[in-house]
């Protein structure tokens, strides 16, 4: 038996990297999964890699209110109740001062990250307040989400992320007394699509040398995070909310930062992009 046996969970943006992660580790443990993303194309290699029947893929437009609505509708239709909604679908903006930035890039960033964290929770608690389900809500935090954590160069994806936060505690607080539990977890730092140097602004190339050091530092691989994403959709979070677990919490930065100099000499860093 896993601990998410016969759970249906909702993981926006799982098509590759930590949401793809935290959907395979998701289905180990016994749920069944809706995988998302906004390209059809994608949401199709992605299913083909389950086991057959393991998983549902939906094409959803986070920034899109009606298209979260519709996907909660059509999940609910589709396996009559829904156990866990996480909004993990996110992306950055171009690596550059804001002077230099697209204005139309920067606010999709806003779009993306904050308003589709947004509408996926009202879509959810929604849905768990008109059928009586003490269902779980788990938004994704990241750099910019601590204080000390400022994101220069990538100002879009450190204001959505510090946002989310913010919202993520509200929220938690307005329905503390319904058996909804809506959570904050922080994968760490994962070299996904999001983090690739392959087409480096000018600025990263300036920045690439101590850019390229902190990931060998600091990466993890997505696992790290699904695995407290299923403690988070687990029994254990029965009655709590307002939570907030972190891949890279203290502890963990401290191991893999007195860890680097032998994992370099043994070369035991792993550059993989997830």
């Amino acid at each position: 038996m896993g601990q998410l046996d016969q759970k249906v969970a909702i993981i926006t943006g799982s098509t590759k990297g930590i949401g793809k992660a935290i959907a395979l580790r998701f289905v180990s443990e016994g749920a069944k999964v809706v995988i998302t993303s906004s390209s059809a194309a994608n949401v199709e290699n992605a299913v083909a890699e389950f086991p057959e029947g393991s998983v549902y893929g939906c094409v959803c437009d986070v920034s899109s209110i009606s298209d979260m609505e519709r996907l909660v509708a059509s999940v609910s239709a589709r396996f009559g109740r829904i156990d866990c909604f996480i909004n993990n679908a996110g992306i950055s903006d171009p690596f550059m001062p804001i002077t230099q930035s697209d204005p139309l890039k920067w606010g999709k960033v806003i779009d993306t990250n904050l308003k589709g964290t947004y509408y996926g929770t009202r879509a959810a608690i929604s849905y768990f307040m008109k059928e009586n389900i003490r269902g779980k809500v788990i938004n994704m935090a990241g750099s910019g989400t601590d204080r000390k954590s400022n994101t220069p160069w990538m100002s879009a994806y450190g204001a959505t992320k510090a946002a989310i936060a913010r919202f993520t505690f509200a929220v938690a607080e307005e329905y503390r007394n319904t058996g909804i539990s809506v959570m904050l977890l922080h994968p760490g730092l994962v070299r996904t699509e999001m983090l690739s140097s392959e087409h480096p602004t000018p600025e990263l190339q300036r920045q690439m040398e101590t850019f390229n050091t902190i990931l060998d530092i600091f990466a993890q691989p997505p696992s790290v995070a699904a695995l407290l994403a299923v403690k988070m959709a687990s029994e254990w979070s029965d009655t709590k909310t307002g939570i907030y677990l972190s891949a890279l919490n203290g502890s963990r930065k401290k191991w893999l930062l007195l860890s680097y100099p032998f994992r370099k000499i043994m070369n035991r860093i792993d550059r993989r992009t997830y």
